[in-house]
Order: structure tokens, then sequence, then C-alpha cells
């Protein structure tokens, strides 16, 4: 298996085989989806709480986010 992923502290860890490296990789990418993570996040911005998923996920995109807009995580 090629470790190429951007998973440093896994990939870099001598104590996980490549089977088991496989399995938790399956089960995140099943996870990080946009419809998941922009269900756990909300927008702030400026003055209003905004829970749209299309403008969270608009939003979001940026890699800084613009002026006065701020995700929060729901957790």
């Amino acid at each position: 298996m090629m470790r190429s992923n951007n998973r440093d502290l896994l990939v870099k860890s001598e104590w996980i085989s490549d089977q088991e490296l496989d399995a938790i990789l399956r089960i995140l990418r099943s996870l990080e989806t946009p419809e998941i993570f922009c269900s756990a996040h909300e927008l702030v911005d400026r003055n209003r709480i905004v829970s749209k998923k299309e403008k969270i996920w608009k939003e979001s995109r940026f890699y800084y986010l613009r002026p006065f807009r701020f995700l929060i995580n729901k957790n």
C-alpha cells in the first residue's frame, strides 16, 4: 500500500499494520463528506448565524474566510 495520504500521525506510526491503516482510512473517507461537515458546523456572518448547508459549503471552500465570517463547530 502506498502511504501517500495526509494522515501524518497514522502514517508515521510503527504500531499499525497496513490492513488496519486501510480500514481506518476507509472509515474516515466515508465520514468526511461535505454533508456531514456542513451539518456539524454553523457559519457566523457578521451578526447572524447561518445553518444552511449551501452557504456553509460555499464559504468553507475559501482558504481564508472572508472578513467577519467564522465557522463554529457544533460539537
